[in-house]
């Protein structure tokens, strides 16, 4: 009888410990999307691959996940190597935007985090925010990281809004002014330092940014009305005009088109929509715009290859002419875009030309690099 009693309290153990195993490895099955995943990284962690992700979870874009997605992680269902981690995400649920910050004074930095989209999701600077918080290095804080957020005196922080369009002023009597009266004869560029190799000056005395003398600069930032992460918001792009020297050999035939230098605009984790233009005085006639394009959109970096969005819209341009011009349109990413517009003008005015560009959603590297324009008159 004891016997029969030691055998059956034996056989009721394994059945627990088999139900327990199993249910770890059935929990050890699926993963929730965090904020700042790629399907990439999340292979990385589970050590499998893209594309067995992708086959597990009816994947067609690889690009394209979301946050609170489950996905089933193929194999054995067994637990991520250790370093992986060492760190495990922290409220993986993100508020949507314009939903007010977590209240208090400090705040824990979450997976996805950047200290420019904790400064703007609190009201303040990024260097208000490294400076309250003895970092050096902006580019560098880490999930679970405790930040003082200062000025908040344990109140609720502002919610960041839409700032209107910035115009910043004229260059200055320096650099110019566009050209104006009867144009020169068919052919001649009619831009002032169309292929950006006269100088550069900084509007309202803002060091980010190197504008070629002869043109305006205008950006947006606030909400961008694209994405559905609380980061994709229009910010101010840095702006360089970068001479060959400053590129590596093998990229300067890429990002010059014409002469020694290149513009480069550009923004790490951030969506960008700016407008590079003159104000030129054209007499009746056919003009056509023609400028040089090479974005340099990445989405992540992968043993020091460059990885491309897969959505064409990531990064459109158009062209401004006066208060019109073009619709919206797509270019090809990681390479040279020459880009042309005819248009013709009734009556002698003074007309608005340039370019548009906007790249929506918060890449890791929202670059653009632009060279060689001109305006010539056609007829």
């Amino acid at each position: 009888m004891k016997k029969m009693g030691w055998t059956v309290m034996m056989g009721l153990m394994a059945l627990v410990c088999w139900v327990v195993f199993t249910a770890v490895a059935l929990a050890q099955t699926t993963y929730v999307v965090q904020p700042g995943d790629t399907l990439y990284r999340i292979a990385i962690r589970f050590g499998t691959s893209v594309v067995a992700l992708q086959t597990a979870n009816n994947i067609t874009n690889a690009n394209l996940i979301y946050v609170g997605q489950v996905l089933t992680i193929p194999g054995n269902g067994s637990a991520p190597p250790p370093a992986a981690t060492a760190v495990p995400p922290v409220n993986p649920t993100v508020p949507p935007p314009g939903s007010p910050p977590p209240t208090g004074s400090t705040y824990v930095v979450q997976p996805g985090d950047t200290l420019y989209r904790i400064a703007v999701r609190f009201g303040v600077t990024v260097q208000t925010l490294a400076a309250a918080n003895h970092i050096t290095n902006t580019n560098l804080i880490y999930v679970g990281q405790v930040l003082t957020i200062p000025g908040s005196n344990g109140s609720t922080p502002p919610v960041a809004t839409a700032v209107a369009p910035t115009n910043p002023p004229a260059p200055p009597p320096t650099s110019g002014p566009p050209p104006t009266g009867a144009p020169p004869s068919t052919g001649a560029n009619l831009f002032n330092n169309g292929s950006f190799e006269g100088g550069w000056y900084h509007p309202g005395n803002l060091p980010e940014l190197q504008i070629p003398n002869g043109w305006l600069f205008a950006w947006d930032e606030g909400p961008t009305g694209f994405g559905s992460q609380p980061w994709d918001v229009w910010v101010r792009p840095e702006v360089r005009v970068l001479p060959a020297a400053q590129l590596p050999p093998h990229e300067q035939n890429l990002f010059i088109f014409d002469g020694n230098q290149t513009v480069k605009a550009f923004k790490g984790n951030g969506a960008v929509s700016f407008r590079l233009y003159q104000d030129v005085t054209l007499t009746p006639g056919t003009y056509r715009l023609a400028a040089g394009v090479f974005p340099d959109l990445v989405l992540e970096y992968v043993n020091g290859q460059k990885i491309r969005p897969s959505d064409p819209a990531s990064g459109e341009v158009r062209f401004i002419v006066g208060d019109g011009g073009t619709g919206w349109s797509g270019v090809t990413f990681g390479q040279k875009n020459t880009l042309t517009h005819t248009f013709t003008i009734n009556q002698t005015q003074t007309v608005r030309l340039g370019l548009a560009v906007r790249g929506r959603y918060a890449l890791n590297n929202n670059g653009w690099f632009l060279d060689a324009w001109s305006l010539v008159r056609v007829q």
